[in-house]
């Protein structure tokens, strides 16, 4: 027989970690200004050693600014590294290397393209059931009014994503016909996540079961017909029913444990939010362009002077020095990863408007595509760096307010060399359709060949597609019969 053992063996290995306060530093950049004072005072009341500065009092600068050599050779220890932030270019870097690394050989195709810029523009983009649902949706194979029917299902649900209002309601509320909603419902059940649509947890279950081939197994006659004693765990009265052993019964309720009782719970709310802009971009009267960023929500911090003379002291024990220079650690980050989220957002900003100047001078006719990478090479950080802090921001313009995301944008270059937005190519078209006779509307050939005379080529199907995305009807029905 032999004989077992144990051996050390020396094994090295690069991991990628996160060190929780640069965690917290990513937060703080993508959060917008009102989200980012919940955060904010949350760690005030978590970190004695911060407190907020009055309104009246000088800036977070102006204090650190004036204080003296002495102590900030005490704090050495404790100085914010700027470079923190790099961490996350270096990490890019690496994970691109090995990604060209891995994939030696293969050529770099538009394809790709397409999906880095989806990665980087899902990066911090949270999704509702409802927008994720009215996406498939608009791409299901089925009538117009089938779709219709579909919108509002899908705005039925609650937040379980359980269909609780009865077919025939939502067909008297709707004017669509009772056939059509209920082919809709059969269509919206076999949506992503699996079990959305479903009267409630039983039949959402049932139906996950079903969408993975085991309609006809023991754990779905179990939910379809005893749920009441399942519910319960009576394994002796379900082996009774059933007729199956206890270790079939066990199993069955194993299986069933692995699905998801709410499959709406997993995305965001679909709340209605008040948009408060977190830049604003201005002209003043002497006709030159200011960014101001809104710090209206953001409280103002400095390390509490108290705690500052007792670690000078001397007298603390060696448990309480370093919880309190933890604590100091900590608050220093904190405040040096609120200015650095604002001077981040400010040269974004003051990229944005030099690139998009014409926009700002003249309306959405002049936007230029842009990507993300055009600007992170600028302001010199790593594209993820952009797309975490114009995530879920705004930014107030002399053409009204817009997110962030809607100056980086796709485009197509014209007939004489100058790119052009499809924002741009948008407006146009529905400039072109605002114009149009109503007995004799354009037809979607008709918009492309007025486009062409703009030195703009783009294919008529594309020019369909971009009317569809502006809810502009086909041409024949938009034709007006007097």
């Amino acid at each position: 027989m032999g004989t077992q053992g144990f051996q050390q063996v020396q094994k090295q290995a690069q991991t990628l970690v996160l060190a929780p306060q640069l965690r917290n530093s990513l937060k703080i950049l993508q959060a917008p200004a009102m989200d980012l004072r919940t955060s904010i005072l949350e760690e005030l009341q978590a970190n004695p050693l911060l407190e907020e500065l009055p309104i009246e009092s000088i800036s977070v600068e102006e204090q650190r600014e004036s204080s003296n050599e002495n102590e900030r050779d005490a704090d050495e220890e404790l100085d914010f590294n700027a470079e923190d932030y790099s961490v996350l270019e270096r990490m890019s870097e690496d994970m691109r290397e090995q990604f060209a690394q891995e994939n030696s050989g293969q050529t770099y195709t538009t394809e790709d393209e397409e999906r880095r810029d989806h990665f980087l523009n899902s990066l911090t983009q949270s999704v509702s059931l409802q927008q994720h649902l009215i996406e498939q949706a608009e791409l299901s194979d089925c009538s117009d009014e089938e779709r219709e029917a579909l919108f509002f299902l899908i705005g039925s649900l609650d937040d379980n994503g359980y269909l609780t209002e009865t077919l025939s309601n939502i067909a008297l509320n709707s004017r669509i016909p009772y056939g059509s909603v209920q082919s809709a419902a059969a269509l919206l059940r076999q949506f992503d996540p699996a079990g959305i649509g479903a009267e409630d947890m039983r039949d959402s279950l049932a139906t996950q079961l079903e969408l993975r081939g085991r309609g006809n197994s023991l754990a779905t006659t179990i939910l379809r017909d005893h749920f009441d004693l399942l519910i319960r765990r009576r394994v002796p009265e379900l082996k009774r029913k059933t007729g199956a052993s206890s270790d079939a019964i066990q199993d069955a309720i194993e299986e069933i444990s692995t699905l998801d009782p709410a499959p709406g719970k997993r995305f965001s709310p679909d709340s209605n939010r008040v948009i408060e802009p977190d830049v604003t971009v201005y002209q003043d009267e002497y006709d030159e362009w200011q960014i101001v960023l809104n710090s209206d929500y953001i409280p103002r911090l400095r390390i509490n002077s108290t705690y500052k003379d007792l670690l000078a002291k001397g007298t603390l024990s060696k448990a309480e020095k370093d919880f309190m220079l933890e604590r100091m650690r900590s608050g220093k980050f904190l405040i040096n990863s609120i200015e650095q989220r604002q001077q981040t957002i400010e040269r974004i900003t003051r990229e944005i408007l030099k690139f998009q100047y014409e926009f700002f001078e003249s309306g959405v006719s002049k936007l230029r595509p842009l990507t993300m990478n055009t600007i992170a090479e600028t302001v010199r950080v790593h594209e993820t760096t952009v797309s975490r802090a114009i995530a879920n921001k705004f930014i107030r313009t002399p053409h009204g307010v817009f997110p962030f995301k809607y100056f980086f944008t796709p485009g197509y270059t014209a007939g004489n060399g100058e790119s052009v937005s499809n924002k741009s190519i948008k407006d146009m078209i529905s400039h072109i359709i605002e114009t149009e006779n109503p007995a004799k509307p354009f037809s979607d050939q008709n918009i492309v060949d007025q486009l062409k005379a703009k030195a703009i080529k783009i294919a008529r199907r594309t020019v369909a597609k971009y009317r569809e995305e502006l809810g502009i009807l086909p041409t024949n029905l938009r034709r007006r019969y007097d």
